[in-house]
């Protein structure tokens, strides 16, 4: 696995990007193609956060976490990459088993708002086709309460959403 490291308000120490690259070459074993991983270390308010995110075959894992000592952020951090490999595996296991083939109402308008909205961060990424469950699984490996794709089956913008209740919600798009 090719590792990119970056610090973000400081400059992490070899010894750090040692240790970071040793212990995400543990999760190759994961994966049969050469892929990438890119870890950024974070100093803020006398904590560190380490983010890490692992794009793999379209397929994203994601952990962050935070702590006091960037070593042990690095080591929770694996922890929690290595937990949501292997309950990605489980599930697609349990999933394909015996299987052959694996395959808005009118909003009234309103007046100027009483502050100025400000856009604070843009994010671009590109939509995958798949269909409900594999973004449900996405999102549960991102940890992110929502998730934006493309439905295989509708070929249309979909977001799935997990719901207060836990349960899901699907927010279809029409033209």
């Amino acid at each position: 696995m090719k590792v990119i490291i970056t610090g973000k308000n400081y400059a992490p120490s070899e010894k750090l990007k040692e240790t970071i690259e040793k212990k995400f070459e543990k999760l190759d074993k994961y994966f049969s193609n050469e892929i990438t991983g890119n870890v950024m270390t974070i100093k803020e308010k006398g904590n560190y956060k380490v983010e890490a995110t692992i794009n793999a075959n379209g397929t994203i894992f994601r952990a962050e976490v935070r702590s006091g000592d960037p070593y042990d952020c690095v080591d929770r951090c694996i922890e929690k990459l290595s937990s949501q490999m292997s309950r990605f595996k489980t599930k697609l296991q349990k999933k394909h088993k015996g299987q052959k083939a694996v395959d808005f109402a009118d909003i009234p308008a309103f007046d100027e708002p009483e502050e100025e909205i400000h856009v604070v961060k843009r994010k671009k990424f590109g939509l995958s086709p798949m269909t409900v469950d594999e973004a449900i699984v996405q999102m549960e490996l991102l940890e992110h309460n929502f998730f934006v794709f493309l439905n295989i089956e509708t070929d249309a913008v979909n977001v799935v959403y997990q719901r207060a209740d836990k349960d899901y919600g699907l927010l279809e798009t029409t033209y």
